[in-house]
This record gives C-alpha cells, structure tokens and sequence, in this order.
C-alpha cells in the first residue's frame, strides 16, 4: 500500500513538474537574451560567447616576494605593497580593458592611470601600467593554486615602461549566449540605447516602467546597424505582446522588410501600436531579431494605455467622406440646374434668367418681401403677369413723355 503511494506521488510529482515547466516556456516570450551585465568586468571570448566576472570583483589574488607583495583586486586594480608603502601599477577601467587573448591565455585585462613616480616619461603621462593575463583553470607550469579564487602563475617587470606582466589562473565562469558583435540599435542613426554591441542595455532587458512610452506617441523610430561582413546575418524581426489583446501593433520599415543594416547605412524599424483598451500597468512588447549563427537580439519596449485611440487616418477618413458626398451633390445639382433650363427654354419657351430652375420660386419670395405681390390677379399664369408689368411700364412711359412735352 505504502509502495503504491509512492509510486503515485512520484508520477503526481513528475506531472506537476512538467506542467510548471510549460507554463514558464509559455510566459516567455522568447528565449533569454544577451543582456549586458551589470559591471565593467566582463568579456567576450574569441568564439564570442559572453563571460561574466562580476562576482569576481574586488577578490585579491596575492604573490608573496622577498621585498614585497605583489597583490591584484580582480577589476579593480594592481598593487605592490612594501614596508615602504605601495605602488599602483594602475586602475581598472572600461570594458574594452577587458578582450579574449589567444592561444593559452583566455582573456587579457589592462589596467592604467597609475602611479607617476618616476614614470612621468610614459606614454601620455598615463603613469605606471599594468596587463594581467587570464587563464581559466591551472598554470601553465602545472602547479596547483593554494588560493581559493586563483593564483598568481609568474610577474614580468619592464623598469623601461614603467609596466609589469602578470600571469594569472582562475576559475573561469561559464559561456553564456553567443552575442553578436557590432550590432546596434538606438533612436537615432547613430545611437545605441537599446542594444549596443550585440548587449540589450539595461532598461529594455525587461519590463520597466521608468522606461515605458506615453499613449500619445503612435510610433517609435529604430535604427539598426551592423559591421557590413556580418549584415546579411540579419533576419526580419517579429515580435509578441503581453497581454495578447488591447494593444495593435504593427512593424514596418526597411528593416522589417528583411533589408539588410549596415553601419554606413542604418535600416529603419517603426513600431506602430494603437491602444484599444485602457490599462492601469503598461503593455509589454517583445522584439526578437533573429541572427543566423548567434543568439538573437531581443529587447522589450513597453508602453501605457490612458485612452484609447482611433486608427490611423481616423479623422482625415471622415472628411474624405463629407468632401466625396459634397462633390455628389454638387454634380447632381449642376446636372439637375442644366436639364431644368434645356426643359423651360426649349418646351415653356422662356427665355433668360427665367429659364433657370427655381428662379419663379425666388421671383415670387422676392414681390412677396418687396410688396409687389399684391398686383398678382388670381391664379394668372406666370406669362400675364409679366405682359400686365411691361403694360404698366409702357403706359407709364408715355405719361411721363406727356408730361415732359407739356412744360
């Protein structure tokens, strides 16, 4: 009995297992990308696999001498400490002090800016220096490291350079994701904010909200750029959104047209997104760039919803509608004006202005307004009122010629 528990918990267990698993495949959007780690100590290893030293800063490795010791503070600095004080042999810096070595030697950092004593001659008074050599496992010369976190394997001097060569052996970490190198993606042509040298930058990693665009900004402009060898790598970028519904969104561009970048010649990816329901937290957009041979480039871009907005050419749609419906009606009466005036000149027999359709309707508004519409007998006909009008001005006329000739 005990052993048919088991075996059910054990078979529970496993599916419970599995079915969380497949929930975290679901969740993520894409697989993890290569994102610049948090320090300066870091280094792309010659197939360029990502290493991540981080947890190695500041760890002193030691080689004891006979005047003093010789101590360095990983990514940090290098020193040699005597009775008499000690001396920095430089400092570390930028990332680019750090790069793959060859042949036995993994890596290779470089340290500078250290002290000018008697060193005020090097090269643009950068003072003493030093380069440290990384090899990740043992010494070459075989012996073992007493050291937890490594050793040091030998120490070169150069007096002339003010500079001093020091071999060391550690424990190296893990590759990571295969980055591609010289990959760039910024808001400008020649920015990289988003992802610089095949790094997603810290802020488009993930979600932040410190980093999320307004409701009112329907688009955001990416420039991409590769080393020209490498840019046919490239794919069409896609993308997926969290959650599924409420934001429309639609990439265009000569980069989503599958034109290849290049450094001189930077191709553009819009994000058009349209939000189409209100949402307190902002919606989360994954790009993913595919790049045959390496690890793909994603990063996220998120985005509120305040309001929601209309589609593109929303407004500017309906006034093409008012103006096509304005010319119908305008060709109709045109059209209508034309065939009235054929019908009175050529059928009623009426001649000018009275030919146009509707001018009896606008001559009878006007003798009502002025009066005039009194003298109108009955229901005489349009024609005899007009003959009884000149009737009147003729005699009218001769009146007055009477008169005239009179005085």
């Amino acid at each position: 009995m005990l052993l048919g528990r088991q075996k059910l918990c054990d078979g529970s267990c496993s599916l419970v297992i599995w079915y969380a698993f497949v929930a975290i495949c679901l969740y993520s959007p894409f697989a993890a990308p290569a994102v610049a780690p948090y320090s300066n100590c870091y280094a792309l290893d010659n197939s360029s696999r990502l290493v991540d030293f981080t947890d190695w800063i500041g760890h002193v490795i030691t080689h004891e001498g006979k005047d003093g010791d010789l101590v360095v503070r990983f990514c940090k600095d290098v020193e040699f400490r005597s009775q008499m004080g000690y001396i920095d042999f430089g400092r570390f810096g930028t990332p680019n002090y750090f790069v793959a070595g060859s042949g036995s030697i993994d890596f290779i950092q470089g340290f500078y800016n250290g002290d000018l004593t008697n060193c005020e001659h090097t090269f643009d008074k950068m003072g003493r220096s030093s380069q440290v050599n990384i090899i990740c496992g043992s010494c070459l010369s075989g012996g073992g490291c007493k050291g937890q976190f490594g050793c040091i394997c030998g120490i070169t001097y150069d007096e002339s350079k003010c500079r001093i060569l020091v071999e060391i052996a550690i424990p190296c970490a893990s590759r990571e994701s295969r980055v591609f190198e010289g990959f760039t993606v910024g808001f400008h042509p020649r920015s990289w904010e988003v992802v610089y040298n095949g790094l997603t930058q810290i802020g488009f990693e993930k979600p932040h909200r410190d980093f999320s665009f307004g409701t009112d900004q329907p688009q955001v402009p990416l420039y991409l750029t590769a080393i020209s060898s490498l840019a046919s790598l490239v794919r069409k970028p896609s993308y997926k959104v969290y959650p599924k519904e409420g934001l429309e969104i639609r990439l265009s561009g000569s980069a989503a047209s599958g034109v290849a970048p290049t450094t001189l010649s930077p191709t553009l990816l819009l994000v058009n997104w349209r939000c189409e329901r209100i949402r307190d937290s902002p919606y989360e957009v994954y790009i993913l760039i595919p790049v045959e041979g390496y690890d793909p480039i994603e990063f996220t871009l998120t985005k509120f919803c305040d309001n929601t907005q209309e589609r593109d050419g929303g407004s500017l749609r309906g006034w093409a509608t008012f103006g096509v419906i304005s010319c119908v009606l305008i060709f109709l009466s045109v059209v209508s004006c034309c065939g009235g005036f054929i019908y009175k000149s050529r059928i009623e027999h009426q001649h000018g202005l009275f030919a146009l359709p509707g001018m009896t309707l606008l001559s009878a508004c006007l003798e009502a307004v002025s009066g005039a519409g009194a003298e109108r007998v009955g229901d005489d006909s349009y024609g005899n009122s007009i003959a009884a009008r000149q009737a009147s001005w003729e005699r009218t006329q001769r009146n007055s010629e009477r008169r005239y000739g009179s005085m």
